[in-house]
């Protein structure tokens, strides 16, 4: 099984750049993401984006805290494209589960990416609510749980093995820190990894010989310090 590799940007030079190319598959966006981009109005920006990624699965989050805002913006965002996943965080802010949200978008047939998935236990409250037959999406966020020194693999088991025979359920690794989770994510099976540009083209330069690794960081050195005109 490929693991499918999504770009996790909203700057709009960036998704025309990988939209293009062959190793992505795919795009993730957030309120974050947006802001840094620049985005003043998010139905604009986001509807500049979809001019670009025409095909390519595409997620964009809605920001409303209250379950009935949530609902309604994620509505109005399905409408935007046919490519669109609609992103729904797994609980809001004061920390209440979203399932009445979730297990209505999908039970219509909208196309989900449950975000900021951090254990099992939500892993399987979510699969709960939705509908098998809709397409849908559970983003766990191995970096930051990796950050915070808590192993994330573990998790990732016991998800994909919850999923694996609903073919429309798929779980992402979020926040990716180096090239190597892309190594990681295939080994456990799992079915998208997002990651920002700077990851992306690292994969794309694996297979590189140790030689080659050893003479490009020597050479780096050597640049450096005669940039710097050192002397001793």
């Amino acid at each position: 099984m490929k693991t499918k590799i999504f770009c996790d940007i909203a700057d709009l030079k960036t998704i025309k750049f990988f939209n293009k190319k062959s190793i992505v598959d795919g795009f993730t966006t957030n309120p974050s993401l947006m802001k840094l981009a620049g985005a003043k109005s998010y139905k604009d920006y986001s509807l500049k984006i979809l001019k670009v990624c025409k095909k390519k699965p595409i997620s964009f989050e809605v920001f409303a805290d209250n379950p009935n805002e949530m609902l309604n913006q994620a509505y109005k965002i399905n409408k935007w494209g046919k490519n669109v996943y609609v992103k729904i965080p797994v609980v809001n802010s004061k920390g209440i589960f979203m399932g009445k949200v979730i297990k209505e978008l999908s039970d219509k047939g909208i196309k989900l990416n449950i975000t900021a998935v951090y254990t099992y236990d939500q892993t399987k409250k979510i699969f709960n609510c939705l509908n098998k037959k809709t397409k849908s999406i559970i983003s766990i966020f191995a970096g930051r749980m990796s950050d915070k020194g808590k192993d994330p693999l573990p998790i990732f088991k016991r998800s994909i093995n919850l999923t694996k025979k609903k073919k429309r359920i798929e779980i992402l690794w979020a926040s990716t820190r180096e090239a190597y989770n892309y190594i990681q994510a295939k080994q456990l099976k799992c079915h998208i990894i997002t990651m920002p540009p700077k990851v992306i083209n690292q994969v794309k330069s694996f297979g590189k010989s140790p030689r080659s690794l050893t003479l490009d960081t020597v050479k780096g050195f050597l640049k450096d310090s005669k940039k710097a005109n050192f002397k001793i």
